[in-house]
């Protein structure tokens, strides 16, 4: 096991994934040993069918086994790398039943673009308002600059706020009108072109905005983040909650920032065919792209997996 726990480790699976997938190799390798399999490399095709049987019959759920059988196929992979097995018996094997969820309403590209333009970085107080508590003028006005930014790289990037937090100011491209992203839990670098309008607003926001907040949170050692918070904590998912709160008042669709994402994903898949878009998302695999295609998206009534609540 420590030689395919290498393997999972080199593939760049997650500490957690891997031993989740170990976990789950070891159920399989406890029933063949029930089951009186002697040479796990003969394990066939059936066999495989045997053991799905073997949960439906203690009541496992669908997702659950499927689950099992998706890590019991990179097993399979790592024996076929060290030349134990010539095929994997996992392969095309589906689990029928599972209920898959599905977006949020998808938001048209024009509501997209609204958002993004009406989204104001000047805020006005009456003047009742001032007498009876001062605001941060300021702070406010810097934090809807550096929001509208990230809400940029949420409407024409369709980025997650994973890898927008691990963004740095080198990963802009100002002279090539591009953004790297790097690779992520979830997702795999790219490069993505920026729009027009974000290279002349990620300029201005670079070059003044941020120094302002690096300025007003006293940072002098040098950092490379593209986004801070104002605040002391330097949680960075901090960043989307106030974003997200402005977007609800601003189109009562929203319900969260994948929402976001879901919506330019399924857009792309209208203008570029599944492989293109699969790189431009970030997907590591094909179906994660495919779950996107607009015959997925007629009955929009479950929510989206919701990773995070911002």
């Amino acid at each position: 096991m420590n030689k395919f726990k290498e393997w999972l480790q080199i593939k760049g699976y997650s500490s957690t994934t891997v031993e989740t997938v170990i976990k789950a190799t070891a159920y399989f390798i406890a029933w063949t040993e029930k089951e009186n399999i002697t040479d796990i490399t003969e394990t066939s095709h059936n066999d495989i069918i045997a053991y799905i049987q073997h949960y439906n019959i203690k009541g496992t759920g669908k997702k659950t086994i499927a689950h099992y059988v998706l890590h019991l196929k990179k097993y399979f992979d790592w024996l076929m790398s060290e030349g134990e097995v010539n095929d994997n018996p996992c392969s095309n094997i589906k689990i029928k039943g599972i209920q898959r969820k599905v977006l949020h309403e998808i938001l048209s590209t024009e509501e997209m673009e609204k958002l993004y333009n009406d989204y104001a970085t000047e805020i006005t107080i009456e003047k009742t308002e001032r007498m009876k508590c001062p605001p941060p003028m300021m702070m406010q006005v810097l934090a809807r600059k550096r929001n509208k930014i990230i809400l940029g790289l949420f409407v024409y990037q369709g980025l997650q706020t994973e890898e927008i937090i691990k963004l740095e100011v080198q990963d802009i491209k100002l002279r090539e009108g591009k953004i790297f992203i790097p690779s992520a839990r979830r997702s795999n670098e790219r490069t993505l072109k920026l729009e027009s309008h974000q290279v002349f607003d990620l300029l201005d926001y670079i070059n003044d905005t941020r120094k302002q907040i690096l300025q007003h949170r006293n940072i002098t050692t040098a950092t490379q983040d593209l986004f801070l918070n104002l605040g002391e904590s330097d949680r960075k998912n901090n960043l989307f909650s106030m974003l997200l709160t402005h977007l609800k008042t601003m189109n009562g669709k929203i319900k969260n920032l994948n929402q976001l994402r879901a919506s330019v994903i399924v857009h792309w898949l209208k203008l570029y065919n599944l492989r293109k878009v699969q790189i431009m998302a970030g997907h590591r695999y094909i179906s994660s792209t495919e779950a996107y295609k607009a015959n997925n998206l007629d009955d929009l009534k479950e929510d989206i997996k919701n990773y995070h609540p911002f």
